[in-house]
């Protein structure tokens, strides 16, 4: 395992040494992890999780660490020896990867000694905000296309780990395999890949071409047919390979179309193959798809089978980056807790103060979320009685809501240090991700103008929020 210790922004160091010299590096401090909302937010499928608990699991300054700090300049020789000894002790709460999450809901809360409750802000929210936004992307894509879709991203990706990662967050959002090899080991999913134009270029003749492919992968035969012409020549070609493979007693897995009018050439295929006898052959798709061009396709009645999704899915390219933050929400004095809130003009960038919980609550008939809830740390819901909710900003929009079930969205995931959820594998994760998306109307899942799924604080919470805002401005 890599050492990534080092893999922090310069001022969580010199913070950390300040809180050293100050006596306040002991200090307990509780951060939360969130995001803000914005017009492509619908929702997100939480994930990186898992990384960022390895991050901490081993967080640990080597030797040479310590030197190039030293290199620097800036520390002192004591804050070095203290870094040298540094281990993470603390605790971590977050939610499951997988899960639906929304808008300033806390996913990934840290309490822990300052220092390393400082320290951890940078790598953690590398991981969660890249992995979750690939994840949203995808179940995005995967939601359109109603399954079948593989991550075809590798080359296109911001550098080896976008790649490796982006896959694995990918698979969590409903991708059912990947072409990244490496991936493929490393988390164990399936991997997928036929030719590209190189090989099919590389032959004196499009038909031979075919016929050297299939020679050497009879039983798993899918051939790119748009090197030279679609329709006059790959797609005929195809055929005869096919024809020839099942006479040798096997038979072909499809085709794939990766460029021109996908609608009208899939549409033409699935008829060309039909005629022929191949009514199963597949029809894979790829070449810059996305969420937006794959509903387009299938409302042109696209004959498409399975999509191949690369650029746009591994870099999310209509949103390159999710924008998660990572809030300081409480220190500790003498084992009080004492809330802290960011305060802002704009309303929605100010912070919910303090150590809090989310809940879910689901309708009792329909077992259908109805709104998500965070409260403080320790507040009871009583299911058994009627609970008004109300929008945390627009205080006057309200509902009740009566004959639900809740459930706590997070779980201890680190505890003193040590890991205490289990590591779960990704197929797992997969599917939890699935089940957890059909707890939801449809309405509140759609690509165009969503209904806002409700995400509204307590009594208690709101309170305290407003007293903190007084407080702090004098009012």
């Amino acid at each position: 395992m890599r050492n990534l210790t080092l893999l922090t922004d310069l001022y969580q160091l010199t913070m950390g040494q300040g809180y050293f010299n100050e006596g306040k590096h002991e200090q307990r401090a509780v951060f939360d992890v969130f995001f803000r909302p914005n017009r492509l937010i619908t929702y997100s499928v939480a994930a990186g999780m898992e990384q960022a608990a390895e991050y901490l699991e081993n967080l640990h300054f080597s030797e040479d660490d310590i030197s190039y700090l030293r290199s620097l300049g800036i520390f002192s020789e004591e804050y070095l020896a203290y870094l040298s000894r540094l281990r993470f002790t603390g605790d971590v709460r977050a939610v499951r990867e997988g899960e639906i999450v929304f808008p300033y809901e806390p996913i990934f809360t840290v309490s822990a000694p300052m220092v390393e409750a400082q320290l951890a802000e940078t790598a953690v929210l590398t991981f969660i905000n890249h992995q979750t936004l690939i994840a949203s992307k995808a179940a995005k894509i995967c939601a359109v296309a109603g399954g079948g879709v593989m991550e075809f991203g590798l080359r296109r990706a911001q550098g080896a780990d976008a790649g490796i990662y982006g896959a694995r967050a990918a698979i969590i959002g409903g991708c059912v395999g990947t072409s990244n090899v490496y991936a493929g080991k490393l988390f164990h999913v399936p991997v997928s890949g036929t030719m590209a134009h190189s090989w099919v270029m590389n032959f004196p003749s499009e038909l031979e071409a075919f016929r050297a492919y299939a020679r050497s992968f009879p039983d798993g035969c899918l051939l790119l047919v748009d090197t030279y012409d679609t329709i006059r020549s790959g797609i005929p070609h195809a055929i005869q390979v096919f024809r020839e493979l099942r006479a040798s007693g096997h038979e072909p897995v499809g085709i794939r179309l990766d460029s021109g009018d996908l609608a009208y050439l899939s549409k033409k295929a699935r008829e060309m193959l039909d005629e022929a006898g191949f009514e199963n052959a597949l029809i894979c798709a790829s070449g810059d798809l996305d969420e937006v061009l794959i509903r387009s396709l299938k409302e042109q009645g696209a004959r498409i089978d399975t999509w191949g999704v690369g650029t746009k899915l591994i870099t999310s390219a209509d949103m390159p980056a999710l924008g998660g933050v990572y809030k300081l929400a409480a220190v500790y004095e003498g084992g009080k807790e004492i809330p802290k809130i960011k305060l802002s003009d704009t309303t929605e960038k100010i912070t919910n103060p303090g150590v809090k919980e989310v809940l879910r609550f689901y309708d009792a008939a329909t077992g259908k979320a109805i709104a998500d809830y965070i409260t403080r740390a320790g507040e009871k819901v009583d299911a058994g009685k009627p609970l008004t909710l109300f929008h945390p900003v627009e205080t006057w929009k309200r509902m009740t809501i009566r004959d639900f079930t809740v459930r706590s969205l997070r779980e201890d995931l680190i505890k003193g240090g040590r890991r205490v959820a289990p590591a779960r594998p990704l197929s797992e994760i997969a599917a939890y991700r699935k089940a957890e998306m059909e707890n939801f109307w449809e309405e509140y899942l759609r690509q165009d103008m969503p209904h806002i799924y409700k995400v509204d604080l307590s009594d208690e919470l709101y309170r305290l929020k407003q007293e903190l805002v007084r407080s702090f401005r004098g009012q």
